[in-house]
């Protein structure tokens, strides 16, 4: 997988078709606004955030691993309460909160039961959530739904709406792959694609789930086997963000009108694609784990339909 920026068009700095992999261990911020599916970035501080004038607020937060305990992060906890209280600490308090899965380590009714109580300090009380392939390990996903997918269709997918946005939960975790790629299954995809039918295709669009849609490294089983074909559907819309988890680092990448970003871990970093001979969790000294766990902020603004995603670490000053 190619690191490198091949083209520049534009006096932003950063290029808009072939940026993938530059934000992988980024340790300050970037604000990446996307309008008509048109990505747009810049340092932050260089301008004024786009959040000041959003029309709402949400946060991602992504495989938080309550109850992993092994010397990658052996107090999980202690990390997802200082995520909790930095979305706290955000300037504009989130009107809601993405889980893109792993939730817990083993699916265990104390790690769900610890991860709910810790929530309870959030100031922001709705949370949606998608599972990760750790959520179903013990029961095949009984006691994710029964907890946080009622309501939902099939293993847990589901579509919701927000001052003009539609937001869609997929599951792709359910039949994985050997090698560990995902799969939405042909049952998911039918109700994805009746789900968009109404939709105006200038309706802006969140997708999100656990594994990446996009082929990030199928190698490591990081990718989606038919991803491509719920990308098609969501081809002809003219602003598509897609929030996913699972690898444990910051990427982008941009597919015509479809943004496509990976969120850092809430308990461990992974190694990047290639760069060790297996995923997994992956040691850092003690003082440098914060730099590689985070959150993502994202705002709306409804007069431009334009999104504006914002990474950060635990070790960023507030």
């Amino acid at each position: 997988m190619s690191q490198l920026i091949t083209e520049n068009s534009t006096d932003d700095s950063l290029d808009r078709r072939g940026f993938l992999h530059c934000m992988a261990w980024a340790g300050t911020g970037m604000l990446f606004s996307v309008s008509g599916g048109i990505l747009g970035s810049r340092l932050l501080g260089s301008t004024a955030s786009a959040a000041e004038a959003a029309t709402f607020n949400f946060v991602q937060i992504s495989d938080s691993h309550i109850g992993f305990h092994k010397p990658a992060n052996p107090d999980v906890g202690a990390t997802f309460r200082e995520t909790i209280a930095r979305i706290n600490a955000l300037p504009q308090a989130p009107d809601f909160i993405l889980h893109t899965g792993d939730l817990t380590q083993l699916s265990e009714t104390k790690e769900f039961d610890d991860l709910q109580q810790m929530l309870k300090d959030c100031k922001t009380k709705q949370v949606f959530f998608v599972p990760g392939e750790h959520d179903i390990l013990s029961d095949n996903g009984a006691q994710y739904l029964e907890r946080f997918g009622k309501g939902t269709h099939g293993t847990g997918w589901y579509s919701f709406d927000q001052k003009g946005v539609h937001f869609i939960g997929l599951v792709n975790v359910a039949t994985v792959k050997e090698g560990g790629l995902g799969v939405l299954g042909a049952d998911q995809l039918d109700w994805l694609q009746k789900d968009l039918a109404s939709l105006s295709k200038s309706t802006p669009i969140v997708v999100f789930a656990h594994i990446p849609l996009w082929s990030v490294y199928p190698q490591w089983g990081w990718g989606t086997d038919d991803g491509a074909r719920a990308m098609e559907m969501l081809r002809p819309f003219g602003s598509v963000t897609v929030l996913n988890g699972h690898i444990h680092q910051a990427m982008q990448k941009i597919e015509g009108n479809i943004t496509f970003h990976t969120a850092r871990s809430t308990a461990f970093p992974q190694p990047a694609p290639g760069t060790a001979p297996k995923a997994g969790p992956m040691a850092v000294p003690a003082e440098k784990l914060r730099s590689y766990l985070g959150i993502t902020s994202v705002s709306y603004t409804e007069t431009s339909h334009s999104l504006a995603v914002i990474d950060s670490t635990l070790a960023t000053n507030r």
